[in-house]
C-alpha cells in the first residue's frame, strides 16, 4: 500500500512540475472561497507512524491539501503563507480557533513564476518569483479578496534552473535574496548576480551581492544572539554518490566567496573549473551535510515548548536525493552551533523514506517555530503541514 500511495505521489508531483515550467501567466489574485476541513483529503492516509522522533515529540498534521508546500511564515495576526513551486499558488492557512489544526486554506496567488519564497514584514506578504519581488499589503486583511501585488523588484534573472527562491529579512532590515547558478555547474562571470545570496531595501533599493559562490541556497537564518548569517547551500551532481555534501555556511560579513563552481565543500576542486582557483581562496563550510542530501529550510529555535538543551540550536530540512543509487536525506536534522562552529550534528526526524524498499512518502522543506514553540514542517510530496510538539 505504501508503494503504491508513494509512486501516486510521485506522479502527480511530476505533473505539477511540468505544469509549473510550462507556465507562463501573470499573477491573479482574483477572489476565492477557502478550503475548509470538509473539503480536504484524510490527512489519516499518511503514516505518521513511520515517523521517529526524540522522546517526548509528537508529530500531527497541522494542515493538510497544501499542493507542493514549500517556504513558510507567519503573518502579525497568525496566518501562515505557504509558498509553492510547481503550481505557481500562493497559499493562506487560517486556525480560526486556536487548535493548531488549520481550519481554512485560501490560494491568495496563482499563475506565478515558481513563487516558492515568502516572507512578511509590517502587515505586508513579500512574494518571491524567479525574476522579480512582490509585495501584497494588508493581506491578512483581504485573504477572500485578495489585492493587487506591488512589484518590489524585478531584475533578477529569468533563468528557471535554481529560479525558485527562499527570502527572508535580516535583523539589519534588508530582504535577502538567494540567485541560483542557471546550472548544474557552470562559470557565468557576466552576472555577479549568479550563484549568490542578494540583499536590498524593503522597498526593492540598494540592491547589492551579500555573498557570492552560492549555487543553490533555498534556506537561511539569522542567530538569535550573535546576529551572524548562516545558510544551506546544494552542492553539484553528477561526481558519484558521495561527492560533494551539500553545505551549511556561516557568513560574519558581506563579501564572502564559498567556492562554486572552483571548490565544492571547501576541500574538493571542480573537475573543470578547479585548476582556476585553488579551494584556499575561499570559506569553507561550517559543516558537511551529507551529499545530494538536498538541505532547504532551516531555524534557530528559541521556544519554550522544546527541552531547554535545544535552545539555539537550528533544525534543516534535508528533502532527500534524487540522483543517488541509495537515497539520502528526508529527514529534520538537528543542528548545534557554539561560538559560531558546529559541535553536534545528528538526525532529529526520520521515517518519511522507506530504506528498504528505498520509496519516500514525503519531503520535508521547511521549518518555522510557532508562539507556543511547537514546530511546522511544510511537506512538498506529501502536501501538508506537519506540526511537531513536546510533553513531557
Amino acid at each position: 500500500m505504501l508503494k503504491k500511495f508513494t509512486k501516486l505521489l510521485y506522479v502527480f508531483g511530476v505533473a505539477l512540475l511540468v505544469y509549473g515550467c510550462s507556465s507562463n501567466a501573470k499573477e491573479n489574485p482574483g477572489t476565492n472561497t477557502p478550503q475548509t476541513k470538509d473539503d480536504l483529503n484524510n490527512p489519516n492516509d499518511l503514516p505518521l507512524d513511520k515517523i521517529k522522533l526524540p522522546a517526548g515529540f509528537k508529530i500531527s498534521i497541522f494542515a493538510n491539501n497544501i499542493n507542493d508546500a514549500r517556504s513558510l511564515t507567519r503573518g502579525d495576526k497568525g496566518t501562515i503563507f505557504v509558498g509553492n513551486r510547481g503550481g505557481g499558488s500562493v497559499y493562506a492557512v487560517v486556525d480560526s480557533n486556536g487548535d493548531y489544526k488549520a481550519d481554512k486554506t485560501y490560494k491568495i496567488a496563482s499563475g506565478l513564476s515558481m513563487p516558492c519564497g515568502v516572507t512578511f514584514r509590517n502587515g505586508s506578504l513579500y512574494v518571491a518569483e524567479v525574476n522579480r519581488i512582490l509585495r501584497y499589503d494588508k493581506i491578512e486583511d483581504n485573504l477572500a479578496n485578495p489585492p493587487k501585488p506591488v512589484v518590489v523588484y524585478d531584475k533578477y534573472p529569468t533563468d528557471r534552473h535554481h529560479g525558485w527562491k527562499f527570502i527572508a529579512f535580516g535583523p539589519d532590515g534588508k530582504l535577502y535574496v538567494p540567485v541560483g547558478a542557471p546550472c548544474n555547474i557552470c562559470e557565468r562571470l557576466d552576472n555577479p548576480m549568479y550563484a549568490s545570496i542578494t540583499r536590498m531595501d524593503p522597498d526593492g533599493s540598494n540592491v547589492e551581492v551579500y555573498a557570492s559562490g552560492v549555487r543553490n541556497s533555498v534556506g537561511f537564518a539569522w542567530h538569535p544572539d550573535t546576529k551572524e548569517f548562516w545558510f544551506t547551500d546544494n552542492g553539484r551532481d553528477y561526481l558519484g554518490d558521495d561527492l560533494p555534501s551539500d553545505e551549511l555556511n556561516r557568513a560574519t560579513k558581506k563579501g564572502m566567496h564559498f567556492g562554486y563552481p572552483y571548490c565544492h565543500q571547501g576541500d574538493t576542486k571542480d573537475p573543470k573549473y578547479g585548476d582556476k582557483r585553488p579551494c584556499d581562496d575561499f570559506t569553507p563550510p561550517a559543516q558537511k551535510l551529507g551529499a545530494h542530501v538536498a538541505a532547504l529550510g532551516m531555524r534557530f529555535y528559541t521556544g519554550k515548548m522544546f527541552p531547554k538543551s535545544y535552545d539555539r540550536k537550528a533544525f534543516i530540512a534535508l528533502h532527500g536525493s534524487w540522483n543517488r543509487s541509495k537515497k539520502s536525506g528526508y529527514k529534520l536534522a538537528l543542528i548545534n552551533t557554539n561560538g559560531g562552529k558546529v559541535s553536534e550534528f545528528k538526525t532529529f526526524a526520520e521515517g518519511w523514506l522507506n530504506e528498504k524498499e528505498q520509496l519516500a512518502w514525503g519531503r520535508p522543506v521547511d521549518v518555522l517555530q510557532m508562539p507556543d514553540g511547537s514546530m511546522l514542517v511544510s511537506d512538498d510530496m506529501a502536501n501538508v503541514i506537519y506540526r511537531i510538539t513536546y510533553s513531557k
